[in-house]
């Protein structure tokens, strides 16, 4: 008797271990440790979940239990597998993508990631698990160089005069995608964090762009705004540009 199935699930068992990133003969162990895994990172409340994803992984989850035969109480137990590999990614390689070494038991292979992989996503590496079949890579984005990434979107930091942030001005920020201009009002309240649009993880499939949000540190005092602009109109305009 086959097992009702709800409008999210998926066509059938090889897709559903595709979505839990295990190999068919993956016992219920191992099953149950890559269905916690998804599922913690697909949760809506998380950063980077999303609700479509959570439901697939778990109607994935059922449709296998409920084609895995029931074995005997008093039955060996098997081998247990070695846990699926992950592939790591720093949000630069997650960026722009690229070659990364991924170790699979005893050996290390290159893959090349695209650009635009999230957290939570699989990534198919054709023949590469023991038997020769296709195997599919969890992928976690770890946070590296001051960036970090959630979801769609990267984080840094970046210090600011304290006298510019209580003064309010244009704040100049090196991003990953090269200098970029902010706007600031005096006396915001902290942290004040500023958005630049469309400089987060590159859109991929279905996601669109993320952005990239910037947390605005106060740095040492320097001179004010107004001060600076002083100081770099008398660099410019000398004695023989005035009288001109």
């Amino acid at each position: 008797m086959s097992a009702h199935r709800p409008a999210f699930d998926v066509s059938g068992v090889r897709e559903a271990l595709a979505i839990l990133g295990v190999a068919g003969d993956a016992d219920a162990p191992a099953l149950k440790a890559a269905f916690r895994s998804a599922v913690k990172s697909a949760r809506p409340d998380q950063p980077g979940g999303d609700a479509e994803r959570f439901r697939r992984v778990i109607a994935a989850y059922r449709l296998i239990q409920a084609h895995r035969p029931v074995r005997p109480a008093l039955a060996a137990p098997s081998a247990r597998p070695a846990p699926a590999p992950v592939l790591t990614l720093t949000p630069i390689q997650a960026l722009s993508g690229g070659k990364v070494e991924v170790r699979l038991g005893t050996r290390t292979v290159r893959v090349t990631a695209p650009k635009g992989l999230r957290t939570g996503d699989h990534l198919r590496l054709s023949g590469g698990a023991a038997d020769g079949c296709d195997l599919y890579l969890s992928v976690l984005i770890r946070p590296e160089d001051g960036l970090s990434v959630m979801g769609d979107d990267l984080f840094m930091s970046w210090p600011v005069e304290r006298r510019l942030m209580a003064d309010g001005g244009r704040v100049e920020i090196e991003t990953h995608a090269g200098a970029r201009s902010a706007w600031i009002t005096a006396d915001m309240a902290a942290p004040v964090r500023v958005r630049l649009k469309g400089l987060g993880l590159p859109a991929r499939g279905s996601r669109a762009a993320g952005h990239l949000f910037v947390t605005l540190i106060p740095s040492s005092d320097t001179p004010s705004a107004a001060e600076d602009l002083l100081v770099r109109f008398t660099r410019v305009w000398t004695q023989e540009r005035l009288a001109a």
